[in-house]
């Protein structure tokens, strides 16, 4: 595929368990728009393409993301799920080089539910190896040294559960990497309140033709697993077990070779079979967990700037969020 076949691009970076995956299934379903084969390619941000020439540039996107994570399309928009972007914004001046007109979408949420969420997600993605979130938030000092980190983990920026929620200095600095004409901010209260009219709003702000908006899916479903050290044999397998174990879609982010590899015989296919299944049984239904109300004083005494500091680059009266409240 070439820089030639897509006019521009919309990026939805962020941050996670903010309903980024709401967003991408819209876009998805755009025949304007041509969304990547894996929601969340991190292209942009696990490879830092600022110092490339252009010529340079141009090949190494075309033959490692374009040809590795999109289909040929008649669509002139390309599209992806990257949160891993918001946390990176300066990392995304070599996709506007190839794409002056692109979009970015910012998804952000009360952190007091994002955290929990996100480190429940993790659990269940194999990175996190802390089951309860109060000790992984104590954690995070180590995490920050580099200790304590699984081998596992994908990107260990993920374990710093503070540096995830610091949304004012981060949708600032995307503001000033990218300019803020091109960003449109979706906050989640907004989004699960009215989900037609956040489409609505989206849709126009690309630049794209309207569309029905989809029926709500119900939410998604939070679940936990029976065996964690299974869980992350199974979605992040060690190196050597890789190419028998991974999941199409991490093998296509995170292998080389994989972007055509999407066969890989009989026994391949026999073995993700059993994969499958193993996920299956080992996911059992998530029970929530309170949060003790110290720690959740903890999250707003370190957070409660970084919100008022997005309430103010957004317009929004935030107050409300990072409210503690006893749990049963």
């Amino acid at each position: 595929m070439k820089i030639s076949d897509f006019d521009r691009f919309a990026f939805v970076v962020g941050a996670p368990r903010c309903g980024t995956t709401t967003i991408s299934r819209l876009l998805r379903a755009h025949p304007q728009l041509s969304f990547s084969l894996v929601k969340e390619p991190h292209f942009f941000s696990q490879h830092d393409l600022r110092d490339s020439a252009d010529q340079q540039l141009r090949k190494l996107v075309e033959n490692e993301y374009l040809e590795r994570f999109f289909e040929p399309s008649k669509a002139r928009v390309g599209a992806e799920g990257s949160v891993s972007y918001l946390y990176t914004p300066e990392q995304m001046e070599p996709a506007l080089r190839l794409w002056p007109d692109s979009r970015f979408i910012i998804a952000v949420r009360d952190p007091m539910a994002m955290l929990p969420s996100l480190h429940s997600r993790l659990i269940y993605t194999g990175d996190e190896t802390i089951t309860r979130f109060e000790d992984a938030w104590a954690a995070i000092p180590d995490r920050a040294a580099g200790r304590r980190i699984p081998r596992s983990c994908a990107d260990p920026r993920w374990l710093r559960y503070e540096e995830a929620a610091r949304f004012g200095t981060f949708v600032e600095r995307m503001f000033a990497a990218v300019g803020r004409d091109r960003c449109l901010v979706v906050v989640f209260d907004d989004l699960v309140a009215d989900t037609a009219s956040q489409s609505t709003r989206i849709v126009d702000f690309l630049g794209l033709n309207p569309i029905e908006p989809a029926a709500p899916r119900p939410r998604r479903a939070t679940y936990q697993v029976r065996y964690p050290w299974l869980q992350r044999l199974l979605k992040r397998p060690p190196e050597p077990l890789r190419p028998v174990l991974a999941g199409r879609h991490y093998r296509r982010r995170v292998v080389e070779d994989a972007a055509g590899d999407e066969g890989g015989g009989d026994a391949i296919e026999k073995m993700l079979s059993i994969r499958k299944k193993l996920l299956r049984w080992n996911r059992v239904p998530g029970v929530k967990r309170p949060v003790p109300l110290a720690v959740q004083q903890d999250i707003k005494a370190r957070l409660q700037g970084e919100i008022g500091h997005l309430g103010e680059l957004i317009g929004r009266d935030l107050s409300h969020w990072l409210t503690p409240r006893e749990q049963e």
